[in-house]
């Protein structure tokens, strides 16, 4: 089966953020990814990480304010997203963290969709080609617009054509079983047309956005679908739990790993 990380912006919130590494850890948990970790030093969190025995392999781009969803399509917003490459970057090597995912953004009222994927596929080349530079990789993620109004970008094809338009090979696609089934996606079938394309994935179910088996995706058929497939990356569970985040885990059981020796 693929490899699994644990989201800790969604998963334990039991504890605060900084306790959420050691509770990942003890569930059999070696790789741990985040939405935003700029309100801690990197060099806490790369404390954390190697105290722990735990790799970050995703977090994300700053996304703006609070109610944003990323800045990557946002005109007036093209120096605060640059400023925010650079920012990344500088976590990203303090953490050992090779990988990081860009938001679109959400349309403003009344903006021509044109412009706004104009900007946000320069802006993606921009981020590409630092990465390239400094040795890393970036994927791009489309939201569902229903959980999102205004989402640029919602659908697979439309974020790969946008990918196209850049045309850089460190650039690839975040697959998001939750995101794509509320869009209508076939997932078995995007999931073997795109996966080539794809440098993360990540999984709740729907409707609820909570653990597997608790909706209507078959996560355990796409989780064997992906080792039939021979994919090799990261797989993130990214999803509320119902209840405490122990009792979510029914799923990993048959996945968990000895804990690391200290």
């Amino acid at each position: 089966m693929p490899k699994f990380s644990c989201n800790i912006s969604m998963l334990y919130g039991e504890v605060g953020f900084l306790d959420r590494f050691a509770r990942a850890a003890a569930a059999g948990f070696r790789g741990v990814e985040f939405h935003q970790p700029y309100d801690h030093p990197p060099e806490r969190l790369a404390a954390l990480l190697a105290a722990n025995a735990l790799e970050c392999v995703l977090f994300n781009l700053p996304m703006g304010g609070p109610d944003e969803a990323g800045i990557a399509c946002l005109p007036d917003r093209r120096g605060e997203f640059r400023e925010g490459v650079g920012r990344a970057i500088d976590y990203a090597r303090a953490m050992g963290c090779r990988q990081m995912n860009c938001l679109a953004g959400i349309a403003p009222a009344g903006a021509a969709h044109g412009a706004l994927r104009d900007v946000f596929v320069d802006n993606l080349a921009f981020a590409a080609a630092a990465f390239g530079r400094a040795g890393l990789q970036l994927v791009v993620e489309p939201l569902n617009d229903r959980d999102v109004p205004g989402f640029l970008l919602s659908r697979s094809d439309e974020m790969a054509a946008a990918m196209d338009a850049v045309g850089a090979a460190n650039l690839r696609l975040q697959f998001d079983l939750y995101h794509a089934d509320m869009m209508g996606e076939d997932l078995e079938a995007t999931l073997a047309r795109l996966l080539p394309r794809i440098g993360h994935i990540q999984f709740s179910d729907n409707p609820g956005r909570h653990e597997p088996g608790t909706g209507n995706i078959d996560i355990m058929a796409r989780l064997a679908q992906l080792d039939a497939l021979g994919y090799d990356g990261w797989v993130g569970a990214e999803y509320r739990p119902r209840g405490a985040t122990e009792a979510s885990l029914g799923w990993f059981t048959p996945q968990r790993k000895p804990a690391a020796p200290r």
